[in-house]
């Protein structure tokens, strides 16, 4: 049974799909908040600062990438994606070791044949100059092509732990703050138990029984990281309870349920989205911190963590290697600052504790 969990999680048809439900997922929720005169004033609200429209284009480039890398099909060569076969000049041209960024290269291209001499695939034209425009790595493999592989895992990692925190968060906190008493008490007692205890110990821990991989990171990130915003969703929520609207929904008979579904979450839903933004870059550094101390994702899947890992080693040589730790940095760079700053300007549009008058 644990080799049949570890297989499905870590099928690459079934990361696949995630990300393709994810981006439709995300399109719908945005399409169903647009409709609502609240919502659209607030994005209406972002979208005006510049830095902010920019921030969002990043992120939607970076989407973009991470779906191309993600709609895969059959070939000779086994599984490969779009984004395989748009980038097949970065993919299959290889040098024997480092090149320099920019440095002069030449590509020979030559047909791959079978077993039986059959051409299987062809690369025309034969011969082409061309330059690794971020050099290559010890083993010859383009680290733009690596670069914008990253791009995949880190959305994943983001979007998934998020997407298990976010409902773990609502729940345990709404009726946590609504109902209070004993069951207030029980659930405060798990999360703080949980809290208390250091999450990579957990992560260790769960690694070892399930192996390391991407969806399994991303399972116990999210199991280790919903405390922080049921905190603050149960404290938000012991506030609303003692609203006017609240109390007279009560007064006339609407069940607890209707209750904390129509009046009370609806309410909270600035702060979840908030939060969720915010802690999305922080899951993305996470990874790296993870994979450089051997805990993170699994030796076959490319990431900026498992670039920066290498290249730390690659900075004692002489001369430095530094090409691929900077172009890790920068792809890494690049998809948490906009996510912050993005972040900032829906804090800004939706906290009503930051509006004047």
């Amino acid at each position: 049974m644990k080799e049949a969990m570890v297989k499905a999680l870590g099928s690459w048809y079934f990361q696949d799909a995630f990300v393709l439900l994810l981006v439709g997922l995300s399109i719908w929720i945005g399409v169903t908040l647009g409709r609502r005169e609240h919502w659209r004033a607030a994005f209406h609200q972002v979208f005006q600062r510049k830095l902010a429209a920019i921030s969002f284009i990043m992120i939607c480039l970076y989407t973009t990438v991470a779906v191309l890398d993600s709609v895969g099909y059959e070939d000779t060569n086994g599984s490969l994606t779009v984004l395989d076969r748009i980038l097949f000049q970065l993919r299959d041209q290889r040098e024997k070791t480092y090149s320099a960024p920019l440095a002069d290269v030449q590509f020979t291209k030559e047909a791959t044949l079978d077993e039986a001499g059959n051409v299987v695939r062809d690369y025309p034209p034969l011969d082409y100059p061309g330059r690794h425009v971020l050099g290559t790595d010890r083993v010859g493999n383009d680290v733009l092509y690596l670069s914008l592989k990253g791009v995949r895992t880190g959305m994943i990692l983001g979007a998934l732990t998020t997407i298990l925190v976010v409902p773990f968060a609502i729940l345990f906190g709404v009726v946590a703050g609504y109902f209070g008493g004993w069951i207030d008490d029980a659930i405060q007692y798990v999360y703080t138990v949980l809290a208390s205890i250091p999450s990579y110990l957990l992560i260790v821990a769960f690694m070892v029984i399930f192996g390391r991989g991407l969806p399994q990171l991303c399972i116990i990130m999210g199991i280790t990281s919903w405390t922080g915003l049921c905190r603050i969703l149960r404290g938000e929520t012991l506030k609303l309870r003692e609203t006017e609207y609240v109390q007279a929904a009560e007064a006339t008979g609407v069940s607890r349920g209707a209750i904390m579904l129509h009046h009370i979450v609806p309410n909270l839903m600035h702060i979840v989205l908030i939060t969720a933004v915010l802690s999305f870059s922080n899951r993305v550094l996470a990874e790296a911190v993870l994979t450089y101390i051997g805990i993170g994702v699994g030796a076959d899947t490319i990431s900026w963590g498992a670039m920066i890992n290498d290249a730390l080693r690659e900075l004692a040589r002489s001369p430095i290697i530094w090409w691929k730790l900077v172009a890790a940095f920068i792809f890494m760079l690049g998809l948490v600052l906009p996510a912050n700053i993005f972040g900032d300007a829906m804090r800004d549009a939706l906290d009503p504790r930051l509006k004047t008058d």
